[in-house]
């Protein structure tokens, strides 16, 4: 595995599971499609200009963030990094809370979520739709956390808990 600093260069750890049945025929249909267009010398799959990329992330970086979706953001950092303040339990789990890096990338992320459901703004549920990759590889679990069975993700469920929308 990479060193803790690396890993938290990376902006979310996305967890996906297996598709179902009816999912993976799809996939295995498509790429045979996708095989059979290829051999056949068919133009490559649509691309996107680099203009649309970057006028999309002048977009994504001027959706607003009010004041209190900034605290809340920080609120679940530092919950992170001060557990105890919050719940004695959860002081037990966390070695090691997430850098300021976890702040930078959870506001950038909700920012995106808020764009892409047509928001010029960022609700609290935007932040809690992306908690859990934007800190998942960040947060550094204890021994006791892993002895009885935490994973990070349930970890980050008990800070959601904890911490009040501000």
């Amino acid at each position: 595995p990479l060193p803790e600093a690396q890993m938290d260069r990376f902006l979310m750890h996305v967890s996906v599971g297996y598709p179902d049945a009816a999912a993976e025929e799809a996939i295995v249909k498509l790429n045979r499609a996708e095989e059979s267009a290829a051999k056949k010398g068919a133009a490559d799959a649509a691309r996107i200009e680099q203009e649309v990329i970057f006028a999309a992330r002048r977009e994504i970086n001027s959706v607003e963030a009010s004041p209190a979706v900034a605290s809340y953001i920080v609120a679940l950092v530092f919950a992170t990094r001060e557990p105890a303040k919050h719940d004695a339990e959860l002081a037990k789990w966390i070695q090691v809370g997430v850098s300021p890096r976890a702040s930078i990338a959870l506001d950038r992320v909700a920012r995106a979520k808020a764009w892409l459901s047509g928001r010029d703004y960022v609700a609290p549920d935007d932040v809690g739709a992306v908690v859990h990759d934007v800190f998942r590889h960040r947060l550094i679990l204890s021994y006791e956390a892993h002895a009885a069975g935490k994973t990070a993700d349930q970890v980050i469920d008990r800070i959601v808990q904890l911490v009040a929308v501000a």
